[in-house]
């Protein structure tokens, strides 16, 4: 998953909807909670965390998204 040019970070929110984990952004938080979702290994479940470059999000049942 490759920032615009121009950003330094994005919230974890906006990367599940932006590869499909989530259907809406109202789902997001149910997603999160049920601990499907990793950052760096560590289980996550803040929607607004930053993730920067380098950062690994697995979503299970989908593939692990690299930000760069």
């Amino acid at each position: 998953m490759e920032l615009r040019a121009g950003e330094d970070v994005i919230r974890l929110g906006q990367l599940l909807k932006l590869v499909d984990a989530v259907p809406t952004g109202a789902q997001v938080k149910d997603v999160l909670t049920s601990g499907d979702i990793t950052v760096n290994g560590e289980p996550e479940e803040r929607r607004g965390r930053q993730l920067h470059r380098g950062d690994v999000v697995t979503v299970e049942g989908l593939d692990s998204f690299r930000i760069s």
